[in-house]
């Protein structure tokens, strides 16, 4: 009985888990992913090089766990109609990408230096399912008639977070009720009537 629980190893402990992959998402956007040092997250972590690569073999398996967890945040914040939709995964986007640390990572996916792989996974996992969410609420809008029917989704989608980066860079406050504002101003450009704030627009 002994020998076959020795066999059987020690249950992984959880907690180790998400501590590892909080530190290693802390120093990936710190200090990019070319930098990062297994070590110091080990470190940092409170726990050992051993115990970190039983967990994830090297630098790209463990940066990309870090990935898998930032895609399992998403919410899923349907309205019941398409302007509502709008707004709610803009302000999903904003809890998110307000985070600490998190333009910073946005920043480290977009160094040379950075894995290939790892970031068509960060496109692949975190952006393109966003992008995809905003494109249905727009598509859905349209195809109900509260947009315009030339209505240019695709330069539109891009502006939907594209100003939330433009006024990181510009190092502008965030404006208050920046979801629905930003939301407003999409629809109108797209021919919509904007619903009242607050209010069920079907």
């Amino acid at each position: 009985m002994e020998s076959a629980n020795r066999g059987a190893g020690r249950a992984r402990d959880g907690a180790i888990d998400a501590r590892i992959l909080a530190v290693a998402g802390h120093h990936l956007a710190r200090d990019g992913y070319a930098a990062m040092s297994l070590a110091a997250v080990a470190q940092e972590a409170g726990t050992t090089r051993q115990a970190l690569y039983r967990r994830w073999p090297g630098k790209a398996e463990l940066a990309a766990a870090v990935v898998t967890a930032l895609a399992e945040e998403e919410h899923d914040v349907r309205a019941a109609d398409p302007f509502g939709t709008l707004v709610a995964e803009l302000a999903d986007f904003q809890r998110g990408v307000g985070k600490p640390g998190r333009m910073s990572l946005v920043g480290t996916m977009l160094q040379d230096t950075t894995d290939p792989e790892l970031r068509a996974r960060y496109r692949s996992r975190v952006i393109a399912p966003r992008r995809a969410r905003l494109l249905a609420a727009l598509e859905a809008a349209r195809g109900q008639g509260q947009l315009a029917p030339d209505a240019d989704l695709e330069v539109a989608l891009t502006m939907c977070t594209g100003s939330w980066y433009g006024r990181e860079l510009a190092g502008a406050p965030v404006p208050t009720n920046w979801p629905y504002r930003t939301a407003a101003l999409l629809w109108r450009a797209l021919g919509g009537t904007v619903p009242p704030e607050g209010a069920d627009a079907t």
